[in-house]
């Protein structure tokens, strides 16, 4: 499956409003997304759900996959997952 590598670049990680900002993003693409863990043996997370998205535990910095069968949607959302999702 194609697949990005994106780093977090929110302080605060992909926790309450920056997870809602990403899981929001994917819902309106409507298509399957995961996230996971890079280089980890880890369960991938629906990325349409922020609750999943928290699960995650990412910190700024964190190396995450962004997987689903639409290349440009990869992109846009490890974009996303790059910006500062805390400022209002």
């Amino acid at each position: 499956m194609p697949h990005t590598t994106a780093t977090v670049g929110s302080a605060v990680g992909l926790q309450a409003r920056p997870a809602s900002i990403i899981a929001d993003a994917v819902a309106e693409l409507g298509i399957p997304m995961t996230l996971r863990l890079d280089g980890r043996d880890t369960p991938t997370f629906d990325a349409t759900s922020s609750m999943e998205i928290a699960k995650l535990g990412a910190e700024k910095g964190t190396r995450l996959i962004v997987e689903s069968d639409d290349e440009d949607a990869n992109a846009a959302i490890a974009s996303l997952i790059e910006s500062d999702l805390d400022e209002e």
